[in-house]
């Protein structure tokens, strides 16, 4: 049977449509070896670090306010302004504050002049008093000598019994005045007190964050007038992952790079480790204050934190790209005979991009790096550039 040349024609376009389709298969399609990057174990000095991101917050931070309520009367700073300690910052109105201490005044001059009446009074009644005692013992002994009537001695000995108790009393008398005498002085102070409460003072030396009334206003006791915040005690409130965060202790350096300023690192220290960590992000709270302190500051700044671990010089390394994880094994990938096997290996410290091997490869070991897509074992592989230069 003669076959035609247009069959001929349809059997060769059909052969070449099937070779197309598998070589695309084995090339490209989901047949086709995975895409990866290999890179190779090499000795390095390792310095690890913990990176953490949060805010510029102020270690120490104070809110000034009266303890009485008042009318604001005047405000002298203004928010970013210096100010040193003691320096007068605010006034609220003494309303009727000289009224009170006019009165508590007059009320402690009476209490003295009625102090001093009363101390006449009890010298008067001690003179009585001892009178009455030298009449009362002499007629005792002119009655014994029957000199004089029993009545007459009788009558002596009662004179001396109410002059004692005419004493008694002006002594009580002048207790009393000078327990008013000591009110008064107290109610005095009390009013100083509130005189002196009325002037807002700086606690410290720092820098005005806030001004949260105006003259005018009505504030109540406790009520913040002014914040203020210690420039030269600021930290960053960075947040580390609780994974990273077992070798960061208090005292070990850092890096602090502010938003504001990207590329700059600043140095800084670890000063305090939160005990309460964030249960729902998995993070713990690390304060990280900078060492010295930059000049300017803005609180709330976002800022990038690199806690420095202690390091080790030649060990043997691979980029954390390229640990892995299998079955709850840890390991890396490597290429034998065109497909990717997995080795367990045991790692070390960490750095940002390099990772320590303690055991399970040696120098010069290529392990995958990369790849176009999750690897199993027994794939079938093929070395290629898959990052940018």
């Amino acid at each position: 049977m003669k076959i035609s040349r247009r069959s001929l024609l349809l059997a060769a376009g059909a052969a070449a449509f099937v070779a197309a389709f598998v070589w695309l298969l084995a090339t490209r399609g989901p047949l086709a070896p995975v895409g990866v990057e290999t890179a190779a174990a090499a000795v390095a000095d390792l310095k690890p670090g913990v990176f953490g991101i949060g805010t510029v917050e102020a270690q120490h931070a104070y809110a000034v306010g009266p303890i009485q309520a008042g009318r604001l009367l005047s405000v002298r700073v203004d928010q970013g302004d210096r100010v040193a300690a003691g320096q007068l910052l605010a006034e609220l109105d003494p309303v009727d504050l000289g009224q009170r201490a006019e009165a508590a005044g007059s009320a402690a001059a009476r209490a003295r002049q009625a102090a001093q009446a009363s101390q006449a009074q009890v010298a008067e009644a001690e003179s009585r008093a001892r009178l009455a005692q030298a009449n009362s013992e002499r007629y005792q002994a002119l009655y014994k000598r029957n000199f004089v009537a029993r009545e007459m001695a009788d009558s002596r000995r009662h004179e001396a019994a109410a002059a004692d108790a005419a004493l008694a009393a002006a002594r009580a008398n002048a207790a009393a005045a000078q327990r008013e005498i000591g009110r008064t002085e107290a109610d005095l102070r009390g009013i100083e007190q509130l005189r002196s409460s009325l002037k807002l003072v700086s606690p410290v030396d720092g820098v005005v964050t806030a001004r949260e009334a105006e003259p005018g206003t009505t504030v109540v006791a406790g009520q913040a007038v002014l914040r203020l915040v210690d420039p030269r005690q600021l930290w960053v409130r960075a947040r580390v992952d609780q994974a990273r965060a077992k070798g960061v202790q208090v005292g070990q350096a850092a890096d602090i790079v502010l938003r504001s300023v990207p590329g700059v690192p600043l140095p800084g220290k670890v000063v305090r480790i939160e005990l309460q960590s964030d249960a729902l992000t998995e993070e713990r709270i690390v304060n990280v204050a900078f060492d010295p302190a930059p000049a300017q500051l803005y609180l709330g700044e976002l800022a990038e934190v690199t806690i420095l671990l202690p390091g080790a010089d030649d060990v043997l390394t691979v980029p954390r790209a390229a640990l892995a994880q299998r079955q709850g094994a840890v390991g890396v990938w490597r290429i034998e005979q065109g497909r990717a096997r997995f080795r367990p290996v045991q790692p070390g410290m960490q750095s940002a991009e390099r990772v320590q091997i303690v055991s399970g490869l040696a120098a010069g070991d290529r392990v995958i790096a990369y790849s176009a897509k999750q690897l199993d074992d027994g794939v079938r592989v093929r070395e290629q550039r898959l990052t940018p230069q």
